[in-house]
């Protein structure tokens, strides 16, 4: 398919000139970069915005150039509302995925969302610092955490969650729509219909799906999603964003509280911003927070869908490539893939996979049990090579890592 990036052509997805996308992508000359599930490459215009606004930092002080910046800052989360289809008061900035999860976790907790001995529920493709942070606020309330069963291709089992749920005694479910660890795609809109029928909460980490997939959260039914920038939003590292349906707000007390996320309205009291912005400190790295929003604006400018569909194309054809190297097992499963691609290699362990890949210019990644305990080992492997290539990597960079692989395996 051929034609200007963003073209309009009904019932046509547009394609995204991926020769445009490399010249404005600097790393691009230097690396093939499969490591977007960790941190994907910057555009040169994030790079440009960031040190723009350091420098103006440099020259007016940094309360000054915030205060200079302010609506460009709104900007950012009117952009961010509008990528997982939500209100600009549903969302909020943070540091990290982690971060904006832990409060939302921690604001349910001293908002009385968690009675001693109630139940949650997790998939078992959930993260590490998830699933510890469900440990920790678990050991102060008193709750139980049940981990679902998966399908036999380790998607998340519909049928075990409704039974899960029976009882009504379920406080949250945590599901995971990507996970760091395989490239399946989890049926997170279907699991929290049945959990909102049931009363339960639900929290879905959107760490990996967030600038690769369509996130919709009126679609989706969530009442929290968390998500990244460094990843396949293509932002800087230290920007993060929670999302938090506008009638669940007010259920929710974060800890960390300061003069930008409440007032001190009486001497024994204070008052909960409105909204979102409960969520968000006073000290933020608001060059970055800036580069969040024209890595943001990128993302939207080219499509979600033009996105989602070559991420898909390059992962499907990275997954074959691999397949046809003896000793080669690729382990995603699922009946839905996506950008992620893991998999080993027979005698090989997988650092000395990763670095073979780096000798040859090729970055991919190395996920390990403690990042996915719940689902790596028993049946399973221990640790697996993670590539994941973005809309601009090309087949000559995924060839150049079957290559590398295929030289392991020769040898």
């Amino acid at each position: 398919m051929h034609g200007a990036p963003g073209a309009s052509v009904p019932g046509v997805t547009p394609a995204i000139d991926v020769a445009a996308e490399r010249a404005a992508t600097p790393g691009c000359a230097s690396v093939a970069h499969l490591n977007n599930a960790g941190a994907a490459l910057a555009t040169a215009a994030t790079v440009d915005t960031i040190v723009a606004h350091l420098r103006l930092e440099a020259d007016m002080g940094g309360y000054e150039a915030e205060t200079a910046v302010g609506n460009r800052l709104a900007a950012v989360r009117a952009s961010v509302a509008t990528l997982l289809g939500a209100d600009p008061a549903e969302v909020a900035i943070t540091g990290s995925d982690t971060e904006g999860w832990t409060k939302a976790l921690w604001g349910l907790f001293v908002g009385g969302g968690l009675a001693r001995g109630r139940r949650i529920l997790v998939d078992r493709i959930a993260y590490d610092s998830h699933y510890m942070g469900l440990l920790q606020v678990s050991g102060v309330a008193g709750t139980t955490i049940e981990a679902v069963p998966s399908t036999p291709d380790g998607t998340l089992d519909l049928e075990a969650l409704a039974t899960a749920l029976e009882g009504g005694d379920v406080a949250l479910a945590s599901l995971t729509h990507v996970g760091t660890h395989r490239g399946l795609v989890n049926p997170v809109a279907e699991a929290t219909h049945l959990c909102r029928e049931a009363g339960a909460v639900t929290f879905v980490d959107a760490c990996q799906s967030v600038g690769q997939l369509p996130v919709d959260v009126t679609a989706i039914g969530c009442d929290v999603l968390t998500g990244t920038g460094r990843k396949w939003l293509r932002g800087p590292r230290g920007t993060g964003l929670v999302y938090v349906r506008a009638g669940f707000l007010p259920t929710l007390r974060p800890i960390g509280i300061d003069g930008r996320s409440a007032t001190w309205d009486a001497v024994d009291h204070y008052r909960l911003e409105d909204g979102a912005q409960r969520f968000m400190p006073f000290e933020t790295p608001v060059a970055v927070r800036l580069g969040l929003g024209t890595a943001v604006d990128h993302a939207l400018g080219l499509g979600i869908d033009a996105i989602a569909e070559r991420v898909g194309l390059l992962g499907e054809e990275l997954r074959g490539q691999l397949r046809t190297v003896d000793g080669v097992a690729v382990h995603d499963g699922g009946s839905q893939r996506c950008g992620i691609v893991t998999f080993t290699v027979a005698d090989r362990d997988p650092s000395d996979v990763a670095a073979a890949a780096r000798a040859v210019g090729v970055n991919v990644s190395v996920s390990d049990q403690p990042a996915a305990r719940l689902d790596l080992g028993g049946d399973r492997p221990n640790r697996v090579v993670r590539a994941s290539p973005h809309y601009y990597n090309t087949t000559d960079e995924l060839a150049r890592l079957t290559e590398a692989v295929f030289g392991l395996v020769d040898r």
